[in-house]
């Protein structure tokens, strides 16, 4: 998505604006909005803020996965054909975590 959208306008630029931070004349290469100064530290606000809620919804996504993995843990089936298909579940639950912990630049 480029440039700021118009919640990120109200709920993220305005705000800076208000607290004192300094709009530059320049702008994000990535997303197109304008770059803040604070602090002695320039940025931009709707990509840090972007990438703060991406990160949210990955640790979304891999709290339901270990809800799931514990569900599947605690309802083994005594039949053995169900036995399978769970554990085969659980083995995907597993390499999902670890995917979202590689991306996430744990591990």
């Amino acid at each position: 998505m480029k440039g700021p959208t118009e919640w990120e306008m109200r709920n993220i630029i305005m705000p800076l604006l208000l607290s004192g931070a300094k709009m530059l004349d320049r702008h994000c290469p990535k997303c197109g909005s304008p770059l803040f100064e604070k602090d002695g530290r320039v940025f931009c606000p709707v990509c840090e803020h972007r990438a703060k809620q991406e990160k949210s919804e990955m640790r979304g996504v891999e709290e339901r996965l270990k809800e799931k993995l514990s569900e599947l843990a605690n309802s083994l089936p005594d039949d053995i054909d169900e036995l399978e298909k769970h554990l085969r579940a659980m083995e995907k639950i597993i390499e999902l975590l670890e995917r979202y912990r590689k991306l996430e630049g744990g591990e």
